[in-house]
């Protein structure tokens, strides 16, 4: 972590100061050390340039161990496409240069496939997750010199309020215990005007005939070293066979998700072995969290206005998308 990260991190849980101990300082990086509160005591270690604010075992470790190994799959450096660029600017609704030397929070980072997009538009950025998946997203993105990594609980994030003019939520909310709760705890991060997105998955009649929820009766919350096995052998044979489905004039791209397996063919413009690469890593995103909570519109649409947000629009690309501007 930078040491200027220090001017607007607080405890997450009484929102105290921070002191910095023990540190090891390298070319302006904060490599190792601890954060003590000034208020409570708690204590946080600094490990590999992350300032540490959840245990490392928690709900989303299998989010970590889907990450660490994907390293690179969805960056945009590593597939030549602007797949992540191209999404990330129909949720944010802002020009490009607009992000540049802006104060950027984004919350469930992952790997960093929209923490690079924003990085690389200018943003000074601070890119959180509940996972080890922190770890992944360091690895890959720390050449860039205004990027900070932080392992927080979105519902007790370690900083100040109003530290932000943008923050931005995606693939993450349907994904912790309490959807709402968590919502709600980003646009207490945003300065006066300044802008959040988000999205969510769909809550639809059809989620309940989808194969992916009958199968997460079964999958969900298992032990990754044991799931992952499971899901290489279910790509295997069923991958062939939804790509055959999808090709069928006409309906075929509707038939094919009937075969509980993730198939991006004629979506994103990938080569065979990276979408077969791609379906591994978001078949296992479907069946292992242990929390998958879709949302309607009008949910999503009640959560902005409650929290005082205004020129709010909800409109739905693939997931739902929201976004608003704070008064």
């Amino acid at each position: 972590m930078k040491e200027g990260l220090l001017d607007i991190l607080c405890c997450p849980d009484c929102g105290g100061d921070l002191n910095l101990l023990k540190a090891k300082i390298t070319t302006n990086e904060i490599e190792e050390g601890e954060l003590r509160c000034k208020g409570c005591g708690d204590a946080y270690p600094i490990i590999r340039s992350i300032p540490r604010f959840v245990p490392p075992e928690n709900y989303a470790s299998n989010f970590g161990f889907q990450w660490n190994r994907f390293l690179k799959t969805q960056l945009d450096s590593h597939t030549g496409k602007p797949i992540a660029r191209d999404r990330f600017l129909i949720r944010i609704n802002c020009h490009p240069t607009e992000l540049d030397g802006w104060m950027v929070l984004d919350v469930g980072c992952g790997a960093g496939r929209y923490a690079e997009v924003a990085l690389s538009m200018g943003a000074r950025l601070v890119a959180v997750d509940y996972s080890s998946a922190v770890d992944a997203c360091w690895q890959n993105l720390r050449p860039y010199s205004h990027l900070n990594v932080v392992q927080a609980d979105i519902c007790h994030l370690p900083f100040k309020p109003s530290s932000f003019e943008f923050v931005y939520c995606f693939g993450v909310l349907q994904h912790t215990p309490d959807v709402e709760k968590a919502f709600m705890a980003l646009p207490v991060q945003l300065v006066s005007g300044g802008r959040l997105s988000v999205d969510v998955y769909a809550k639809l009649f059809l989620n309940s005939i989808w194969p992916k929820y009958w199968l997460r009766l079964f999958t969900k919350g298992v032990p990754a070293d044991r799931l992952f096995p499971w899901v290489l052998s279910l790509v295997k044979f069923l991958f062939p066979v939804s790509i055959a489905i999808g090709r069928i004039p006409y309906i075929g791209h509707k038939l094919r998700y009937v075969i509980p397996v993730a198939n991006y063919e004629g979506i994103f413009p990938l080569a065979m072995e990276q979408l077969r690469e791609w379906a591994v890593l978001d078949t296992f995103d479907m069946l292992s969290p242990l929390h998958d909570h879709p949302q309607s519109a009008n949910t999503l649409r009640k959560w902005f206005q409650q929290a005082g947000m205004q020129d709010v629009q909800v409109f739905r690309p693939e997931f739902i998308v929201g976004r608003g501007i704070k008064p």
